[in-house]
């Protein structure tokens, strides 16, 4: 269970967020959505611990985690995977070793890389591009590639910024159905970034507004879609 009490970050004299307060449980699939500025990405960083709030706090089950530094920060770090719009990948590497990059990192020994980079590439239906470079692929398969590395470490949580936004109507559904398929197969707990309300409806359980920097509504999907209660979501739902 992720726990967020009280978020506020500031950036100059902008409130990126205010007060926020938020609760994801485990095993879920859960959406943030809202317009461009309105602290999604801020949101994002400060619950996979890329930055820390200017005040409130983060907890990953009764640990408070906000505070931590050092080594017991990347071992934090590790036990999360991100994929983002733009996929972040190397293009210096073949379409495994970006698979292995995160495993190499963490000292892994090679043959033990190898058996998990043909598991992820299994995974993510792949197996035929894994010699090949990042050039060769389609929008779709760069995705898996990052999905497959940011699952390479066996994460508890998914982070998934934007993760579509840049892709055709079609691979959005291909990609939204393998991320749910992963999810259901690892029971890992995925949090999904975006202002595609489609994306929202067709994977999430539940889902939080966020307008301005503060949650504005949040709720289970069917029922913050069906009979929004705030002009913020209104508007996101009917346009």
């Amino acid at each position: 269970m992720i726990i967020l009490k009280q978020i506020s970050k500031q950036y100059a004299q902008v409130n990126a967020l205010s007060s926020v307060d938020l609760v994801i449980p485990t095993g879920c699939i859960y959406g943030i959505i809202g317009k461009s500025g309105a602290g999604k990405s801020t949101l994002l960083r400060i619950m996979s611990l890329l930055e820390q709030p200017d005040g409130g706090e983060v907890l990953y089950g009764s640990q408070r985690v906000d505070t931590l530094s050092g080594k017991e920060l990347l071992l934090r770090r590790r036990k999360m995977g991100m994929i983002f719009q733009n996929f972040n990948l190397l293009s210096s590497r073949t379409v495994s070793g970006n698979i292995a990059y995160p495993l190499e990192i963490a000292g892994m020994h090679n043959k033990d890389i190898h058996r998990r980079v043909d598991e992820l590439l299994e995974m993510v239906d792949i197996r035929d591009k894994r010699k090949a470079r990042l050039r060769e692929l389609s929008g779709g398969q760069k995705q898996r590639v990052a999905i497959a590395r940011a699952l390479a470490a066996k994460p508890e949580v998914l982070y998934c910024d934007e993760a579509t936004s840049a892709l055709d109507p079609q691979t959005t559904r291909a990609i939204l159905s393998l991320i749910r398929n992963l999810q259901e197969h690892l029971g890992i707990t995925v949090v999904l970034i975006t202002h595609q309300m489609p994306v929202i409806r067709s994977i999430c359980r539940e889902v939080a507004v966020l307008e301005g920097g503060r949650i504005v509504e949040q709720g289970p999907v069917a029922e913050v879609f069906d009979t929004p209660k705030t002009a913020a979501a209104r508007e996101l739902v009917y346009g």
